[in-house]
């Protein structure tokens, strides 16, 4: 089966020529509209960051729905017409690549799993770009029936959320009895060649934090990469606060009860995730490492990715596209840019690239802003869910 080619018809008289200007973008007071002449190459920003990471979200459907995201009776999907479609979608994803130094991609949703060409998706990127690092995040529900295609196909690697190992804990989360088929996913990923697999847990005060020492046990003795990830204001019934979100430090001080975790002395060179090696405690030893555990063996390494308290925006090099072709420089951003449009009307690939260049110009410092934090009072929660935009 192929990518679908077709594109959804062209809005009457919206047709741009060669010659035509791109689309005016939304700016902050006092910006310029464009980026200026001699700005740097690629998806550079005001704050001498360039993205080099593109997250493409294949959906705005999921088949969980997780309290920290999502509405128990779901959301208003988007129209079939509304999506990109798989060409589009290899056509963007060229235009980062090819002029705009976008050097790894993933893919998500919603739940890319969900969407019928994922397979054929992933074939066409794959034989358009045989060097790219391509990963994607999934909730792992069908993984198991698709992860060997899936490798096949191109994909490079997979991150999959996993909040708890205990199945009404987990059905509690998510509203979803799935946990088995979660976990077959988890192993078909393994076997599949998908390594390292990643496990995203998102920790929720009452419900699942004080098993956060046995899920790091269970991904070390499987080999899975864990990663902590404090919940953010992205949910859709904006119930977040301050107060009951599990911090960093928490976590920290939780997987303390069993092990000892020492900075990984890898560079972290702009990855979200601050990782630490993992070791098992000794009697006496400090929470955070002693001499003792410095000679014990490492287990593994576990990440703990705090964009809430402890922030890393300032070496951020991502930039999103969400499911229609919505270009958020941001992951707080309230501020979209409309890529998709501009194609269908029939712009260029330079176009294209001019307006995605434009639109990262104006990417915030931090969380939405041109400041840091998310306890700012002009701190505004975006109208989109994390399952809308793309994580």
């Amino acid at each position: 089966m192929s990518v679908q080619l077709g594109i959804p018809q062209l809005r009457e008289g919206g047709a741009t020529d060669s010659g035509s200007q791109p689309l005016p973008v939304a700016r902050p007071a006092g910006v310029p509209a464009r980026r200026p002449a001699g700005a740097p190459a690629g998806l550079a920003d005001r704050y001498g960051r360039r993205a080099t990471d593109m997250r493409l979200s294949l959906t705005d459907k999921c088949n969980l729905r997780c309290t920290y995201c999502m509405p128990a009776e779901g959301l208003e999907w988007l129209s079939k017409q509304a999506v990109m479609t798989g060409e589009e979608i290899v056509r963007i994803v060229g235009i980062g690549v090819n002029q705009l130094g976008v050097r790894e991609l993933r893919l998500t949703g919603g739940e890319p799993l969900v969407r019928a060409d994922l397979v054929e998706i992933i074939g066409a990127l794959r034989r358009a770009h045989p060097e790219l690092p391509i990963s994607m995040t999934t909730n792992g529900v069908g993984l198991d029936r698709k992860a060997a295609a899936l490798k096949a196909a191109g994909l490079t690697r997979i991150n999959v959320s996993l909040d708890s190992l205990h199945e009404e804990t987990f059905t509690k989360l998510t509203r979803r009895p799935f946990l088995d088929r979660v976990l077959a996913g988890v192993d078909a990923a393994w076997a599949a060649g998908l390594g390292p697999v990643k496990l995203n847990a998102v920790l929720m005060r009452g419900i699942n934090d004080t098993e956060s020492p046995s899920l790091l046990a269970w991904a070390l003795e499987h080999g899975y990469e864990l990663r902590f990830i404090e919940q953010m204001p992205l949910d859709a019934d904006h119930g977040w606060t301050r107060r009951n979100m599990i911090t960093a430090a928490e976590i920290r001080e939780l997987l303390s009860e069993e092990f000892a975790l020492s900075p990984d002395p890898r560079a972290r060179d702009g990855a979200p995730a601050e990782r630490f090696e993992v070791r098992r405690r000794t009697a006496g030893s400090a929470a955070s490492g002693s001499s003792a555990d410095a000679h014990a063996p490492v287990l593994g390494t576990v990440g703990i990715i705090a964009s809430v308290t402890e922030p890393f925006c300032s070496d951020c090099r991502r930039t999103r596209i969400t499911a229609e072709g919505k270009i958020m420089s941001c992951l707080f951003s309230r501020e979209e840019f409309d890529l998709l449009g501009l194609l269908r009307q029939g712009a260029s690939d330079a176009q294209l690239a001019e307006r995605w260049q434009d639109a990262m110009w104006l990417k915030p410092k931090a969380h939405g802003m041109d400041h840091v934090g998310l306890d700012a009072p002009d701190f505004v929660q975006p109208d989109r869910s994390m399952s809308a935009i793309g994580g």
